[in-house]
C-alpha cells in the first residue's frame, strides 16, 4: 500500500467537505484530515453518528468541524442550495470535496431488481453527487487549489453480474467525473478525479460479502496516505484520472515532465 507522510498542518487553512462522514472511509477521512489542520464540513444521514464523531475530533482539534445532517435519498434542490448558501456565508472558499457517501442496494439480477432499491441507490450515488457538486462549484472556484474526489469501485470500471444499481451508479459517477474534469480543465484550478478504494473493512463491504473474514481487508486508515497525497501540493497536476488505492503510484497519474 502506498505510503505518504505530509508535513504537519499541511491542510491548515483548507476547508474540506466530506459526504458519508458518519461511517467507513468518509469517517476515517474526517479524522485523518483533521489531524493535518483542515476545517471540515461533514455530511451524513445519522445525526447521532455525526455528533459522536464531532465530539471525538473537537476534543483534539477544537473549532475544526461543522456538521450538516442530510439524507441524499430524500434531499431536495432547496436542501443543496441552502447548504451552498451556508458555506458561502461561513467560508471564503471551499478547497475540496470527497464524495464518499454511497448505498449498496440489493445484490440481485436486473430482471428481479427492486424498484425502490434502484431509485434509492441512483439518488444517493449519482444524483446527490451531481446536485451537491453543482451547488458547490462557485465556492470551489474561489479556491486557488481545489480538489474534487469521487469515490468509485471496481464494478464502476468493469461491471459484474448481480451488482445491479450499485455498479450502474458507479459507472455513471465515472462519467460525471470525466465530463466535469473536461469542462473545468482550462477554465478552473479545480482538479477532478475518481478513486477506487478497493476492498476495505467497512460495513458496506460486510453487507456485500457476508461470508468474508473482514480481517482479510485493509482498515480505512491504511488508505489514508493516498487520500492525503491527493490533497497535497505534489498532486496538483493530477486531473481526470481514474485511480486505484491498491496499486497507487503518483507516477501513473502525473503528466509527463515537459
Amino acid at each position: 500500500m502506498y505510503s505518504y507522510t505530509p508535513c504537519p498542518d499541511f491542510l491548515s487553512g483548507k476547508t474540506i467537505l466530506i459526504t458519508g462522514a458518519s461511517d467507513g472511509i468518509g469517517k476515517q477521512c474526517a479524522k485523518t484530515f483533521a489531524q493535518f489542520g483542515a476545517k471540515l464540513i461533514l455530511i451524513g444521514r445519522s445525526l447521532e453518528k455525526l455528533e459522536t464523531l464531532f465530539d471525538e475530533i473537537e476534543a483534539e482539534y477544537p473549532n475544526s468541524v461543522y456538521l450538516h445532517p442530510m439524507d441524499f435519498v430524500t434531499a431536495s434542490a432547496d436542501d443543496y442550495t441552502q447548504l451552498a448558501t451556508s458555506i458561502d456565508d461561513e467560508f471564503a472558499s471551499l478547497d475540496g470535496v470527497i464524495h464518499s457517501a454511497a448505498l449498496l442496494g440489493a445484490r440481485a439480477p436486473i430482471e428481479h431488481y427492486p424498484d425502490s432499491d434502484w431509485s434509492a441507490v441512483m439518488q444517493t450515488n449519482v444524483t446527490a453527487p451531481f446536485m451537491l457538486t453543482r451547488s458547490l462549484l462557485p465556492a470551489l472556484t474561489r479556491s486557488a487549489d481545489a480538489r474534487l474526489l469521487f469515490l468509485s469501485s471496481s464494478v464502476g470500471r468493469e461491471a459484474r453480474a448481480y451488482w445491479g444499481a450499485y455498479a450502474v451508479s458507479k459507472h455513471a459517477l465515472e462519467g460525471l467525473m470525466q465530463t466535469l474534469a473536461d469542462e473545468l480543465e482550462n477554465t478552473s484550478a479545480i482538479k477532478v478525479n475518481s478513486l477506487n478504494p478497493g476492498g476495505t473493512r467497512t460495513n458496506m463491504r460486510r453487507d456485500a460479502f457476508p461470508a468474508e473474514d473482514p480481517k482479510t481487508q485493509p482498515h480505512p486508515e491504511e488508505l489514508m496516505s493516498v487520500f492525503l497525497y491527493l490533497f497535497s501540493e505534489e498532486s496538483k497536476k493530477i486531473h481526470k484520472a481514474a485511480m486505484n488505492c491498491r496499486d497507487f503510484e503518483p507516477g501513473k497519474y502525473l503528466p509527463p515532465a515537459s
